[in-house]
């Protein structure tokens, strides 16, 4: 199970606290988002603009990451940097998408500096942004982008096996909604093509167990949702 932004019951999504939150419940995996800050650093944000999750205006490029840490997100929380997360969680396994081509290069640098490339897997939904990050970390482990993961879902729908393996020859997993291009990526077929291409298939975002536990019966390999608890709950009622 993936955390999305860790786990914002009681705390701010994209958080230390956030992280933490999901963490201290056993969760090995968390999903998250980096932007740049003026000076460079990758800042741990889903959004460009503080509007939704601090209530003003700006964007996250426009501020230093020393700005950043005290911008108010709730439960005495700021914005942190992946640096930051990747040091204060040493265990723990982090996905990261990168949203904008400023992150591209303090993102690769945060996580050679934390010498974590074994323990991320580095998407975007962006191509581009997608192999400019992960030329910078050779053997890291990598999601397909959206244009891939369409060309995917087409070849998959035609039973095109060998062009289906070419197309997803260079990434580890397919992180992706229930439906696409009118299209259920989520049938046992679907993913058993997928599993025989060499890739893992992480649906997102699912938050009721009912969902989970239909996903899992399918052969999902991961789940990300915003409910780590609920999650969590699954997995024990599963084992047991």
């Amino acid at each position: 199970m993936l955390a999305h932004r860790g786990l914002a019951l009681e705390a701010p999504e994209n958080t230390l606290l956030g992280f933490a939150a999901a963490i201290g419940l056993g969760i090995e995996f968390v999903e998250t988002d980096v932007h740049a800050s003026s000076d460079g650093f990758a800042v741990v944000s889903h959004d460009s603009d503080l509007q939704r999750v601090a209530g003003r205006r700006g964007v996250v490029a426009d501020f230093t990451m020393a700005q950043l840490r005290t911008v108010d997100l709730g439960f005495d929380q700021g914005f942190c940097s992946l640096a930051e997360a990747l040091d204060v969680f040493p265990e723990t396994r982090f996905n990261i998408d990168v949203k904008s081509e400023d992150a591209i290069e303090p993102t690769a640098r945060a996580i050679r500096e934390a010498n974590a490339t074994h323990r991320v897997l580095v998407t975007s939904f962006s191509e581009r942004r997608r192999r400019a990050t992960t030329r910078l970390l050779p053997g890291v482990a990598t999601s397909a982008s959206a244009p891939v993961f369409a060309a995917a879902l087409l070849a998959a729908r035609a039973g095109a096996t060998p062009l289906l393996r070419r197309i997803l020859r260079d990434v580890d997993a397919l992180q992706v909604p229930e439906r696409a291009l009118g299209i259920t990526v989520t049938t046992e077929r679907m993913i058993r093509l997928f599993h025989a291409a060499g890739v893992e298939v992480h649906i997102w975002t699912i938050n009721d167990e009912p969902a989970m536990h239909r996903l899992l019966d399918v052969g999902v390999d991961g789940i990300v949702t915003d409910r780590a608890d609920l999650a969590l709950s699954v997995i024990a009622e599963r084992r047991g």
